[in-house]
């Protein structure tokens, strides 16, 4: 409830208030719509107070603060999926290069010594 969450986080009721209207936090609701704040919203009162008294920042410069937070966030989040993809497009491409690899051994074949073969995939016969 907002009394609890208020002492928790060492500040007045309507300052919790004012930071849902400015959409800084938003507690859940129960069936009659008292607030319910969770641990997590506690820890983001505590970080607001200390971005409003610690560093002087004014609403304004925390909204922007925790908005550009998540985008890091965000942006983490897509770095991480784009290296899995590339380490997976990498191992794709290693299995194929392989592959080609292997297809080579089967096309090499003994000559006997001093003589070239130039052979040809498009019917051409050998000449020596």
């Amino acid at each position: 409830m907002i009394s609890i969450a208020a002492r928790l986080a060492g500040m007045h009721p309507q300052t919790l208030r004012i930071y849902e209207q400015k959409g800084l936090i938003m507690p859940d609701r129960t069936p009659k719509n008292t607030r319910l704040y969770s641990q997590e919203d506690i820890s983001r009162l505590r970080y607001i107070q200390k971005l409003t008294t610690e560093m002087g920042m004014n609403l304004a410069g925390v909204e922007k603060v925790i908005e550009l937070e998540g985008q890091i966030e965000d942006l983490k989040q897509s770095v991480d999926a784009l290296r899995q993809e590339v380490k997976h497009a990498t191992e794709k491409l290693r299995r194929e290069v392989e592959a080609v690899h292997r297809s080579y051994r089967r096309e090499l074949m003994l000559l006997p010594k001093n003589e070239i073969t130039i052979s040809s995939r498009a019917g051409r016969r050998p000449r020596h």
